[in-house]
């Protein structure tokens, strides 16, 4: 008897289904991320000529004086020494009062934890903004860690016990004592130490929001301490919207 011959037609489709399903997919992929680096670039082009002209204007966003800091620093340590508590009263009281610093100045002592670059302490935020933080940071035991590499000038000015610093290249290291200035230049690097028991006012000057990824980083990725991610994010949030609603950028 001849032999029927059988088709496969339907067997055929299972197979070009797939195929047409795997372009449609691969075409979706390749016009979402198509999607989404117009949309950065667009935003870039936005943005970048923003910051230019902010950039060149800095300078007149600044309320806080380098100068005075530190005089003021080397005043409170004078009159209290090793007194951390009555320093840093010292130092608020007196901005508290100073013009055109006074109404920026959050006098609620509220201290709380800080893990960045691998170092752990406290600090007391006394003044947030876009353009400016000042804050009193230290630990009562001792930290060391990395610096980060920062959009804002840092300004650490000791208060009490030591700090020292290291930078690849050199053999001995940066010593800060009681009354000195470390000055982080906006950019650079280097790792720290504090040995012992040491407090600071530290103030940054330039661009603060993106300081911000630093001290979230160790949380995100280490410690998992939301309650204290979530309550300075509170306190920064809340200085930084409060000073923008005064004019301070």
């Amino acid at each position: 008897m001849p032999s029927k011959k059988q088709t496969s037609s339907g067997g055929n489709k299972p197979s070009g289904s797939g195929s047409g399903s795997s372009t449609h997919s691969s075409c979706r992929c390749r016009c979402s991320i198509g999607g989404w680096l117009k949309f950065f670039a667009i935003l870039f082009a936005l943005v970048a000529p923003i910051v230019y002209v902010l950039e060149q204007r800095l300078e007149s966003f600044y309320v806080f004086d380098t100068e005075h800091l530190h005089d003021l620093s080397k005043r409170a340590i004078s009159a209290h020494g090793n007194d951390t508590k009555a320093i840093v009263k010292y130092i608020v009281d007196e901005l508290s009062e100073r013009n055109g610093v006074a109404p920026y100045v959050n006098n609620d002592e509220e201290w709380v934890f800080n893990n960045a670059g691998g170092a752990m302490g406290a600090m007391y935020i006394i003044h947030a903004s876009i353009t400016e933080y000042l804050i009193i940071f230290g630990t009562a035991i001792g930290t060391e860690g990395h610096t980060g590499r920062h959009t804002a000038d840092d300004y650490f000015h000791i208060l009490t016990g030591t700090q020292t610093a290291y930078v690849p290249g050199e053999y001995e290291p940066e010593v800060y004592p009681p009354g000195s200035v470390h000055h982080l230049v906006r950019g650079t690097v280097k790792q720290y130490r504090m040995p012992e028991s040491c407090f600071a006012l530290e103030y940054a000057r330039g661009w603060i929001p993106p300081m911000l990824f630093f001290g979230y980083a160790d949380t995100l990725s280490s410690t998992l301490d939301f309650p204290t991610l979530w309550r300075t994010s509170v306190i920064t949030g809340r200085e930084m919207v409060a000073n923008l609603l005064k004019g301070k950028f």
